[in-house]
């Protein structure tokens, strides 16, 4: 992290010390989340008018769930000497930088690391099944049982999803940030692939999300052949984003089909939480630079 202010210059050159655990159950439905941190990190600056070089280091004492962010410790100290008005600089704009750190690896933790761990009781997954097997019209297999569904070789009981979303952006706009890679990375805040064109792969969120794009019509209709890293080797969902312009609106459709009985809540708040908020967050920031 750089931090660069009046008085000068500060980097955040290395971690020093990281103690601690972080840990996620899933019970009964609900996801439990636990993490305990002490770090410990080591600064250098350079003062802007005398060109003077400082070091220092900052620490973290407990960074937990019992606190929020904004009142999580954070110590700033200084190696004997002049240069205070470094010190003072990583007190102000170095907290505030830390904490957005901070924020970005708690978000992190409860989206990316706990994708795909929510799983149902068995009695919802028989619930979901036989809803499935009627909205399909079909019967899986003879004889699926919710006990039977851990055996090796059982067709996986899936379940379709279907969403709708209203962004504040034409149609166009809203196709672009689902097929340029620059758009993709800005919500998803992580690296991307996305090869936008027929049998082109899509990669997000570091690898937890991947696949390819099956069907593109643009400004209407994208079909995505999409997993996540945690559902069981080679099964793919079919996602279809279904674009309806609203004069300056947009109506976003979404209907996955395919997803793992046990991992419906995870793909809704995938949708929900990953991409659809944070693609209202985007549009927002560009609202507010064109304004």
């Amino acid at each position: 992290l750089v931090v660069e202010g009046e008085a000068g210059r500060c980097e955040i050159s290395d971690l020093k010390q990281v103690e601690g655990e972080a840990s996620c159950n899933s019970r009964k439905g609900k996801l439990i989340i636990f993490y305990e941190w002490n770090l410990r990190l080591s600064w250098k600056g350079t003062v802007k008018e005398s060109g003077e070089k400082h070091k220092g280091s900052l620490e973290i004492p407990n960074l937990s769930e019992e606190n929020e962010v904004d009142d999580t410790e954070i110590n700033v100290s200084k190696k004997k000497g002049e240069g205070d008005v470094l010190k003072d600089l990583m007190r102000t704009e170095g907290t505030t930088k830390v904490r957005e750190a901070l924020r970005d690896y708690l978000k992190a933790l409860k989206t990316e690391f706990t994708l795909g761990m929510i799983l149902p009781t068995k009695a919802t997954v028989g619930q979901e099944l036989a809803a499935e097997q009627k909205l399909s019209g079909n019967t899986m297999q003879d004889s699926v049982s919710p006990q039977s569904l851990d055996i090796v070789g059982v067709k996986i009981p899936t379940v379709k999803i279907l969403m709708r979303e209203l962004f504040n952006s034409p149609a166009d706009e809203l196709y672009s940030i689902f097929t340029t890679k620059e758009l993709v990375q800005k919500f998803s805040k992580c690296p991307a692939v996305i090869e936008a064109v027929k049998g082109g792969r899509l990669q997000m969120f570091d690898g937890c999300v991947s696949g390819e794009y099956a069907e593109l019509v643009p400004s209407q209709r994208i079909v995505l052949k999409w997993r996540c890293r945690s559902w069981p080797d080679e099964h793919y969902a079919t996602v279809a984003l279904n674009f309806k312009d609203m004069a300056a609106q947009t109506e976003l459709q979404l209907e996955c089909k395919g997803v793992p009985v046990s991992n419906e809540d995870s793909t809704r708040h995938c949708w929900k939480k990953q991409h659809f908020e944070e693609i209202h967050i985007l549009l927002q920031q560009s609202q507010d630079n064109t304004e």
